[in-house]
């Protein structure tokens, strides 16, 4: 591969890697699962890093292949992850430290959103981001008033989960 290209992507993905483990950290049920999805998520935005085009912004790109990722490979397994075998060292990431300690709230409110669908975790999770209702839409591929109609069904689910 085109060592600009490599570059470009490992400073892309150092730049944006929070957005990765936001997506972990919603998914995974535990540290050894979010740092295999950490992997495998890094893994395809490395196979897709070549078709990017920057008709989007790349943090947005980078949201839609990692929910992409995360949604398909729980969909096929909720048990485990299967990665596929890569020498991540050769990129030279330097990873910032991921901090598992959180307020209680925060607990709470994962503990909310992890009962809801793929699609409504994936809403929350770009939502809770301070996404646009039209950036939430072009990275679902869903329209703006879709997003919006779901986005309000998914808050009174979840004040129903979280006030029962």
């Amino acid at each position: 591969m085109d060592k600009e290209l490599e570059h470009s992507f490992v400073s892309d993905l150092e730049e944006h890697q929070n957005i990765v483990h936001k997506v972990c950290r919603l998914y995974a049920p535990d540290a050894e699962s979010h740092n295999d999805l950490f992997q495998e998520i890094t893994i395809q935005l490395w196979k897709a890093y070549p078709k990017f085009r920057g008709e989007s912004k790349f943090s947005t790109w980078m949201y839609r292949v990692s929910l992409n990722t995360a949604i398909t490979l729980y969909r096929k397994s909720k048990r485990t992850i299967k990665t596929a075998d890569i020498e991540i060292s050769d990129f030279k990431i330097s990873a910032e430290t991921y901090d598992d300690v959180v307020e209680e709230k925060l607990k709470l409110m994962y503990t909310a959103v992890k009962q809801l669908n793929d699609i409504e975790k994936a809403l929350v999770f770009l939502y809770l981001e301070d996404k646009s209702y039209k950036e939430i839409a072009d990275t679902m591929g869903i329209s703006e008033v879709n997003a919006r109609v779901k986005m309000n069904r998914v808050k009174t689910k979840l004040k129903k989960i979280l006030n029962p």
